[in-house]
């Protein structure tokens, strides 16, 4: 598939049906458009399957609720959706992203109440999302933005205006030659990179940062989960920057990213080791199971 996002063959599935690709518009007086209303999933289908799939759908009902509205499809339509959306575009491999959002109606001022909550499913083709990163290991920026506390917004949902700062901190990385960035939070604990989630290594011991103030994703459950199952101790803890000298490997993991080795942040380096490489290996065994 190539061109524009906005310009390609294919179908979406939106507010109950399939309709044509470039046809799955919203009125420039959307809600989300101005005030970020607006949540979502990032899943991947491996051999026709999503992966951990009726997870995604739940959590994205819990984002929605989070930020003040329902999704007004159950679970079960909303897989329905999914694999209808792949079906129809003949994907059996593919990235799907399912979103809800307030609409346009008679609300146009912060308060969206008598708006409707729209929903819609796309789907396509996406290789790895840092490249040949995923074998030699990323390079990411230090960025200037903190994960916020979470008494200033709602950190457990996917939620698109959690992004703003993440989107920014990407593009001043890649104007660096950056694949990504890292973030602390608020506190100036190490959190996570602008999409993924962030795991290291010392002395045969996993390091990861508490998810108290940022996504707790559903790979890095998985991974932290295969490592346990490996006999491997995870610590969940706060993570202080000075503590990045020490550590030996580092990877990422998300939906997108899945398991990503890590070589380099800022001036620390990172050596893509055993550990690494075995957990992505294993990963992408599971996924494909």
């Amino acid at each position: 598939m190539a061109g524009g996002y906005d310009d390609r063959d294919g179908k979406i599935w939106m507010d109950g049906k399939l309709v044509e690709w470039r046809d799955a518009n919203v009125h420039i007086l959307t809600h989300a458009l101005h005030y970020a209303s607006s949540v979502f999933e990032g899943e991947r289908a491996y051999n026709g399957k999503i992966f951990k799939s009726v997870e995604h759908s739940e959590r994205l009902q819990r984002s929605a609720k989070l930020i003040d509205f329902e999704v007004p499809y159950s679970v079960e339509e909303i897989e329905a959706a999914k694999y209808a959306t792949m079906e129809a575009n003949g994907l059996t491999d593919a990235y799907v992203r399912a979103v809800a959002w307030r609409g346009a109606g008679e609300d146009m001022g912060v308060a969206s109440a008598k708006n409707p909550v729209r929903f819609a499913v796309a789907a396509w083709e996406w290789g790895n999302y840092y490249g040949d990163a995923k074998f030699k290991g990323a390079k990411l920026d230090i960025s200037k933005w903190k994960r916020p506390s979470p008494e200033t917004i709602p950190c457990e949902a996917k939620a698109a205006g959690l992004y703003m700062i993440c989107t920014m901190s990407k593009h001043a990385a890649e104007a660096k030659g950056c694949s990504d960035a890292m973030m602390f939070d608020y506190r100036g604990y190490v959190a996570e990179a602008t999409g993924a989630n962030i795991f290291f290594v010392k002395n045969g011991e996993v390091h990861t940062p508490k998810a108290d103030c940022f996504l707790n994703g559903i790979t890095r459950q998985t991974v932290i989960g295969m490592l346990k199952e490996k006999g491997i101790t995870v610590n969940e803890r706060h993570i202080m920057p000075e503590e990045l000298e020490g550590f030996e490997q580092c990877w990422l993991t998300g939906t997108a990213a899945e398991v990503t080795p890590v070589g380099q942040i800022g001036d620390y380096n990172f050596e893509v080791g055993a550990l690494a490489r075995d957990i992505s290996e294993s990963y992408e065994k599971l996924v494909r199971s």
